[in-house]
């Protein structure tokens, strides 16, 4: 029997030319598997048909938009995933569901390996790796890219050669990566840190500087998940396309940094994330309301550890499992409303409400009527201070010997 090749397919011009590559270079079939999360563009069956017009045996697509807001979106919008305090994990999180369609296709049609476009450069090589070894630990990988030298001249010409029904071109500078969390953009002129971005490279967002006016709107939520904006009821999936819609409009979720990869080297990344930045955003407010001060300062630096492990291909990780269970408990009281004004570049929150809160407006009050009993206050200090004075007072006692 022919030995088959699962590869995880774009519809692109890499993954196009690899389809072919691999069969020749290993003399498998190749399976193309398309997944859709939510990036938009062209239907799966238009990239289903381009896949077998590129030499595919099969091609397996799936539709896992919800799947992903469900499932991957909202445990990232409770754990505040943001890796090194900017980025929101979009590519990150796609990963892991694209690794599990690519393993259930793999048992499906019986392939023995499983290949993807990543460099190896990247992180994604690790992602993909690392999440086919957890849940397809038989399976081997290979990297058309990385391990048969697949460069980006040598498949445009490929393509031609072969007359592939895919458009090659050499005028996009960039490396696009999106979903509908968000919208990564790096190479070409971007490499050079000192250089701005141009308006070009933008989709998802338009130019802040000349927004529309102020659009103010509720997100309401339950146990930490959005569940109505404006009080019309949406699905995770609904909630993140209309605040993509409403905040990309105002300019809101451009992200420029440099961020450290996991292979070690720095990179410079453009995101888009309106959708994203506003609920972490409200989310994070509605946190302040509703969970205890010690549970979430704790809560942040596992939110921090969380999106580390995320980035670094660690998704089907025990500890993962472990600080998810910890992110679901503080989520329980994580329902209310809160209001936010989009507007020039930043969602704006200016609201907050929940029947789970602990703002006591008796205790916060500094008008008649406050029942903040001060007098407990004086004693309070005395006992807080009292380890720092203790040591100030050996200090003194050393230095005057």
């Amino acid at each position: 029997m022919t030995e088959r090749i699962v590869l995880a397919y774009s519809g692109g011009l890499d993954t196009s030319v690899a389809i072919g590559w691999i069969a020749e270079a290993t003399g498998a079939e190749v399976i193309a598997v398309a997944v859709d999360v939510g990036q938009g563009g062209e239907s799966l069956e238009t990239i289903r048909q381009r896949a077998l017009g590129c030499g595919a045996v099969e091609a397996y697509v799936a539709d896992a938009s919800d799947e992903f807001a469900n499932d991957y979106c909202m445990p990232t919008l409770k754990a505040n995933g943001l890796y090194m305090g900017h980025y929101p994990l979009v590519s990150a999180i796609s990963r892991p569901v694209i690794v599990k369609h690519l393993v259930k296709a793999a048992r499906e049609f019986g392939a023995t390996t499983v290949a993807h476009g990543c460099t190896g450069k990247g992180n994604d090589q690790v992602r993909f790796e690392v999440g086919i070894q957890t849940l397809g630990p038989d399976l081997k990988c290979i990297a058309p890219v990385r391990d048969l030298a697949l460069t980006r001249d040598k498949a445009i010409a490929y393509a031609e050669e072969k007359g592939l029904p895919i458009e090659t071109t050499k005028k996009n500078p960039y490396s696009i990566d999106q979903n509908v969390w968000g919208r990564a953009v790096e190479t070409g002129y971007l490499e050079d840190i000192w250089n701005g971005p141009t308006k070009d490279i933008y989709d998802y967002t338009a130019t802040p500087e000349f927004p529309p006016a102020p659009d103010e709107v509720i997100i309401s939520f339950e146990a930490g998940i959005p569940v109505a904006l404006d009080g019309v009821k949406v699905t995770p999936l609904q909630a993140i396309q209309e605040l993509n819609r409403r905040a990309g409009a105002q300019g809101v979720g451009r992200i420029d940094v440099v961020e450290d990869r996991l292979v070690g080297i720095k990179s410079r990344e453009i995101y888009e994330a309106p959708g994203a930045m506003a609920l972490i955003t409200a989310h994070k407010h509605l946190e302040d309301i509703t969970v205890e001060r010690e549970q979430a300062r704790f809560k942040a630096t596992v939110g921090q550890r969380w999106s580390e492990l995320v980035y670094d291909g660690q998704w089907f990780s025990p500890l993962k499992r472990s600080l998810d269970a910890f992110i679901d408990e503080t989520q329980k009281y994580v329902t209310g409303d809160i209001r936010m004004t989009l507007h020039g570049g930043q969602a704006v929150v200016s609201g907050r409400r929940s029947g789970t809160s602990l703002y006591d407006f008796d205790l916060a009050t500094y008008d008649t009527g406050d029942t903040f009993d001060q007098s407990m206050a004086k004693g309070f200090i005395e006992l807080w201070g009292m380890s720092a004075k203790v040591a100030s007072g050996r200090d003194i006692r050393v230095a005057g010997q």
